[in-house]
Order: structure tokens, then sequence, then C-alpha cells
């Protein structure tokens, strides 16, 4: 994250941002449901060429920003500040929001468990799966757009204040902000929805509720 922040050229930005969603992406991987099983593919060879291909997807919107800066000599003060400053604060959220949702897609396409408050599995619900990974894809967008978009509102608001008189002293304390910023966006990430999730009857399909009349049933998230 701190490396793919201070990056001013489109190349480098991308390997950066290609490293960067290669780790999220692995991350992802082992922490989602476990459910899905293979039915006439290799699921994991599935992930992998989705989880590629997200990887280098992101990476390539990611880089967009600097691509544009160096193709283009922008003088307008207003289109830097958009470009280099605002604009991959919310491509980052969608990235990685989008490479959650690719890397998981067989949870939606399979379902994942659902079981009832003694822990007893009830059936495979597709409606769940759906769930879990928009609310993981959910978080992990707030937990890395706000990451790059709050440190550059505070370090313009440090320069504005000339709070740091060295110019050199920029670069650390940016850091310094930046993994300030993760360390408390991680816990919030993480408790913006609970790590067993609870879906209600109403929401599931009709086949797996004919074997119970519980009213509220639950499913692991993923992280």
């Amino acid at each position: 994250v701190i490396i793919s922040s201070v990056q001013r050229h489109a190349r480098h930005s991308f390997f950066w941002q290609f490293v960067f969603h290669t780790y999220t992406t692995a991350f992802t991987l082992v922490n989602g449901n476990g459910t899905p099983k293979a039915q006439g593919y290799s699921l994991q060879q599935k992930q992998l060429l989705l989880g590629l291909g997200a990887i280098s997807y992101s990476a390539c919107v990611g880089a967009l920003p600097l691509a544009f800066m160096n193709r283009y000599t922008l003088k307008n003060s207003l289109m830097h500040l958009v470009v280099r400053k605002l604009l991959p604060a919310p491509l980052l959220g969608l990235t990685s929001a989008f490479t959650v949702a690719m890397v998981r897609s067989p949870e939606f396409d399979n379902g994942i468990e659902v079981m009832d408050r003694n822990g007893k599995v009830i059936g495979v619900s597709k409606k769940a799966g759906e769930k879990a990974v928009m609310e993981t894809a959910l978080s992990r967008a707030v937990l890395f757009g706000t990451t790059f978009f709050l440190p550059e509102v505070l370090m313009h608001c440090v320069q504005r204040a000339r709070i740091v008189k060295n110019p050199r002293a920029l670069g650390p304390v940016r850091m310094f902000v930046i993994m300030s910023v993760l360390a408390g966006m991680l816990p919030v990430s993480f408790s913006m929805f609970p790590q067993c999730g609870e879906i209600k009857r109403a929401d599931l399909e009709p086949e797996i509720l004919s074997s119970t009349e519980e009213t509220v049933f639950f499913y692991n998230r993923g992280i």
C-alpha cells in the first residue's frame, strides 16, 4: 500500500499494484468459504485463472491515472489534484472489491453451507454465498479505499499548515500516516460484518426451508 501510493510512473505503479493485488488475492483464497466443490472442472484451477485475470486487470486500472498523466502533460492544477490525489483511492477500493468478487465467484455460483442456531448444516445456498462475497468485497473496498484517500487529505492539511518545515521529512511523515490509517482501518474493516453471517428465512431458497422451521440461519462469511 505504501509503495503503491508514492509511485509517480505508470510502469512502476503497475508492478507494485500487481504485487499488492497478488497478495490480497492469495489472502482471499486462503480465507474464503470452503463449501464449493469441483464439479466437472478443477475448482482451484478456475480460481487461480480468475485471480490472475483479476490481478492483471486491477493493476492496469490502478496504473491508468499515472499513465494518463505521463501521456498528457496537464498544466491544470485541478486535473493534477483529481488524477494524482483523488482518483487512486476509489480505484483501489473498487479493484480490491473486484478481485474478491472474482476469486470467490464459485461461492455464489455453487452456494455455501447455511446452519441453524445449533451449528447443524441445513443446506447449501447461493443467496447466502452471494451475501457473504458482497459483504467481504465491501469491507475490502472500505479498507483500502480509505487507506489511500485519508492520508492524502491529512498530508494536504499538514502541508497547508506548514507543520513539517523540512521537505525531506514529508516522505517519512507520509509513510507514518499511511501506516497509522491502515492499522486503524483493519479492525474497522473486519468488524463491519460479523464473521458468522446471518441470513433470514425469507432470503433463502424454498428447497432449503422445507426441512426446517428455523427463522434465522448462519453462514461463514470468510475475510
